[in-house]
């Protein structure tokens, strides 16, 4: 992949916290961490849900992923639309796909 110059990557923006709308987050968790190997960061109580993160192993100052709940209909009719359109809404890559799919 191309690295993309930026004059101001010293101090500009970065990217800190981004969401993944899951249907269960309890699950989610242990998928993400037991299945994928992300680390839990952030497990906090937000009402009815959990404000609940997840970061890449040995990165827990890396971006953090919310697993966020997809509780309103809006959520799972946009879900669904990018997903019959193939149109992926989070992307993971490793160096080793074969080393990672055997770890799970």
């Amino acid at each position: 992949m191309a690295k993309i110059a930026n004059p101001r990557q010293k101090n500009g923006m970065k990217i800190i916290v981004t969401s993944v709308m899951v249907a269960d987050q309890a699950k989610a968790l242990k998928f993400y961490t037991k299945g994928l190997g992300f680390a839990k960061k952030t497990d906090l109580p937000a009402g009815k849900y959990r404000w609940l993160t997840v970061v890449s192993p040995g990165a827990s100052d890396g971006v953090e992923l919310v697993l966020e709940p997809a509780a309103r209909k809006e959520t799972r009719t946009y879900q669904k639309a990018f997903f019959k359109m193939g149109i992926p809404a989070t992307v993971f890559g490793v160096d080793d796909i074969a080393k990672e799919l055997n770890a799970v």
